[in-house]
């Protein structure tokens, strides 16, 4: 089992910054590869990036490309999402999600069995 926990969200102005952290606990949550997805009102989960523990395995999606940044830390069991040059239209719901190392790289919502509660980002224009 694995339990997330997601911090960090809020309310930016466009073209304003925030570090979103999810903090993986368990006995396995160090195996894990982990990703951001996000959910704006009336729209699809769409997936944000992803990275595994074990090793570097950044992978974005069109959207995040250039703007957001994903890390770990490792000692800490925790992956950040570092979101830059916000736009109105990254106003969502942000979860973290958890799944196998085998799926290293994947977007895809239904490779990820562990989810968080979801934290909040506003943008503003």
């Amino acid at each position: 089992q694995v339990q997330l926990m997601e911090s960090g969200g809020g309310s930016v102005q466009a073209g304003g910054s925030l570090r979103l952290s999810c903090v993986a606990s368990g006995s396995d949550a160090s195996r894990k590869c982990m990703a951001w997805f996000r959910r704006a009102p009336g729209k699809e989960r769409e997936a944000v990036a992803t990275m595994c523990f074990a090793f570097d395995s950044a992978v974005y999606a069109d959207s995040a490309k250039g703007r957001f940044t994903i890390s770990r830390d490792n000692a800490k069991n925790t992956i950040y999402l570092q979101m830059s040059s916000l736009k109105p239209e990254d106003t969502a719901r942000y979860y973290c999600a958890a799944g196998p190392v085998w799926l290293a790289g994947s977007l895809s919502a239904s490779d990820y069995n562990y989810w968080g509660q979801g934290t909040q980002v506003t943008v503003s224009s």
